[in-house]
């Protein structure tokens, strides 16, 4: 009788993934993480932050939403769910990084990193209902879920890689201005926490406290740090251009400066309409996706050539079997 195995390991030892395959499931969890972040703001937009009324149950006596909480219970309640899918896809890209052969911990560690960030970021929603929503609780869960983005978004490019030392393919100052970029983004999504924070969409009633200072000073400071980065953006295209940086990069320094353009219009237009709560929702989106366009032009500026593997992929027919 052999040693006592893990389940990961006991499917490692039955599976390989493709390339492709690997891709993909990396892929699911940052597909997931996006929606969760939409969702998350659509529970926030309709009023039904407090939908269910504890956390981890939905009411004192119900696990499940009842049909007394309404509508608003069944929101928030779905949002609770699609949790369960994330961990799913989650679990799929942990599965996947583990089997492949040779085995690649740092992708593993990246994959499971996810897994902890999930769990910690339900605490702290559990937290965010108990404090009756609280917008420095909200802000938290929220730049958690962009933390899980983060390290989904490193974990699908790692994918595509190998484990070989990085190496440039652009010159060190162009490398720092990236990490402008990125660093410049990274404070505008927190100042746009703090929009919401002070503004209107409170996720609840109106008796929700907000954060102390005055929501249009908000607005003008996180519509400075979007000029900002657009600076950033837009001369990072064009030194990509005199370095004679490969496409590949400069098409993600392209796919940036229009995320951002459509981001900076969405966002001009729900100022000056009142922020209505579907250009609200809307803009989240674009957050989301301006962060993942952030992140890949960093990380396209270096690459690790992958090495053939020992251990070819299973054919799919060959995995069915299994």
């Amino acid at each position: 009788m052999g040693p006592v195995q893990t389940p990961l390991a006991f499917i490692a030892r039955r599976w390989t993934p493709s390339p492709r395959a690997l891709r993909r499931a990396a892929l699911s969890a940052v597909v997931m993480s996006v929606l969760i972040i939409v969702t998350g703001g659509a529970v926030r937009l309709t009023g039904s932050g407090l939908g269910c009324d504890t956390w981890p149950k939905c009411t004192e006596d119900s696990l499940i939403v009842t049909p007394e909480q309404g509508y608003r219970g069944y929101i928030e309640f779905g949002n609770r769910m699609l949790t369960y899918v994330l961990s799913a896809a989650v679990g799929w890209a942990i599965i996947a990084a583990r089997s492949v052969k040779p085995r690649r911990r740092g992708l593993s560690r990246l994959a499971w990193t996810q897994f902890w960030i999930v769990m910690s970021n339900a605490v702290i929603g559990g937290i965010t209902v108990w404090m009756g929503l609280n917008p420095w609780t909200v802000a938290g869960h929220f730049l958690a879920a962009n933390s899980l983005l983060t390290v989904a978004v490193v974990t699908w490019h790692r994918a595509g890689e190998g484990d070989t030392a990085p190496k440039p393919r652009v010159p060190r100052p162009v490398r720092r201005l990236s990490w402008a970029i990125v660093l410049t983004s990274g404070l505008l999504i927190v100042l746009g926490t703090t929009v919401t924070g002070s503004g209107k969409h409170a996720g609840d009633s109106s008796d929700v406290p907000r954060m102390p200072w005055d929501w249009t000073n908000a607005a003008h400071a996180h519509a400075i740090a979007a000029w900002v980065v657009c600076a950033l953006a837009l001369a990072m295209w064009l030194v990509l251009r005199v370095v004679d940086a490969p496409d590949d990069t400069r098409a993600r320094a392209r796919d940036l400066l229009i995320v951002l353009v459509l981001q900076g219009g969405i966002g001009y237009v729900q100022y000056f309409t009142g922020v209505p709560e579907f250009l609200v929702a809307a803009h989240m989106l674009g957050s989301s996706l301006m962060w993942i366009a952030v992140l890949r032009l960093a990380l396209s500026l270096r690459e690790r050539p992958v090495t053939v593997p020992e251990i070819p992929a299973q054919a799919d027919a060959e995995l069915a079997k299994a």
